[in-house]
């Protein structure tokens, strides 16, 4: 029931998938996809010295140590970041992360331990493919081991079983995925890594237009119809630029900004929307500056996550 395909191989993947360089040292990216029951997970593994923060603003979220990354919590480190389908059960992929970190000798050092910081983030899709197939511990092992420079995107990873439009009825609905977007402005680089799962429609702005015309753009439904359905877009924006944790967070809301744009009507009560900033400290930049970055690395990245998938 776990059998599933790695993001090691070109071969092994669905064929609409691009790929995308990540462009920061020391950072990669892995999935693992199961495209039969239309799950994944995608983790992020980020170098020694990275700082971390991040913010939720979807009203139903699933997530893992999520609370360290606040501005004002004393670690101030950040190993990996797991993205998984599979609801709360997801979540469990972290605990692969963890144990094969902690056998190299990554994370928080103790008197007595090591405790790698890992954080996770998991999407509802549980209602597509087979629900009794989950994102485990073995999962995230996977992926881990499966992460590179230059991943896989589209239908993979923790964006396999991802779908939009579920706000306008069920008939609506097409196949999200995970998008990956990297913007570089000199030496800085900003790269945005994005599962796309929301109750929303990605949107070009024509719906605030119909908006500010004075049309009724809320469909007439119930929870039963598509708005109760699957949802979630969560992820990680990671930068070179050297911020503290408190940059970091106002770079997570630049993320969130991103979302607002591509996605509407952003930010659900049915939506666990999240995101991490992390920075690994290598250029100096000002913070506006790669929270801007941020805002359009999102964006595109979402956008890309479902321009390239079949209804």
């Amino acid at each position: 029931m776990t059998s599933g395909l790695s993001g090691c191989s070109d071969g092994a993947l669905p064929s609409n998938v691009g790929r995308m360089q990540i462009g920061i040292d020391g950072v990669l990216v892995g999935h693992r996809t199961d495209e039969q029951a239309k799950t994944g997970c995608t983790v992020v593994r980020l170098p020694e010295g990275t700082v971390g923060s991040g913010e939720i603003r979807g009203g139903a979220p699933a997530s893992r140590e999520f609370a360290l990354l606040d501005p004002t919590r004393s670690v101030q480190r950040l190993d990996a970041v797991v993205l998984s389908g599979g609801s709360a059960y997801g979540l469990a992929a972290g605990d692969g992360v963890m144990q094969a970190l902690e056998a190299e000798g990554v994370g928080f050092e103790l008197k007595d331990a090591i405790v790698p910081i890992v954080v996770g983030l998991s999407l509802f899709d549980l209602a597509i493919g087979d629900s009794t197939v989950r994102p485990d511990a073995a999962w995230g092992l996977d992926a881990l081991i499966a992460a590179s420079s230059d991943p896989a995107t589209g239908p993979v990873g923790a964006g396999t079983g991802a779908t939009v439009g579920k706000w306008r009825g069920r008939e609506a609905v097409r196949r999200g995925g995970l998008g990956i977007h990297r913007v570089e402005q000199g030496a800085l680089v900003v790269t945005a890594i994005v599962a796309v799962n929301a109750v929303g429609d990605i949107d070009d702005g024509s719906t605030a237009a119909r908006v500010l015309g004075g049309d009724r753009v809320w469909p007439e439904l119930d929870e039963t119809d598509g708005l109760g359905d699957p949802n979630t877009v969560i992820g990680v924006v990671v930068t070179n630029a050297a911020l503290d944790k408190v940059g970091c967070f106002l770079v997570a809301q630049g993320a969130h900004d991103g979302l607002a744009r591509a996605v509407f009507p952003p930010h659900m009560r049915t939506d666990g929307d999240g995101f991490v900033a992390a920075a690994t400290g290598d250029v100096d930049a000002t913070v506006d500056e790669v929270r801007l970055a941020a805002v359009v690395a999102t964006e595109t990245a979402i956008r890309g996550a479902v321009a390239i998938l079949p209804g």
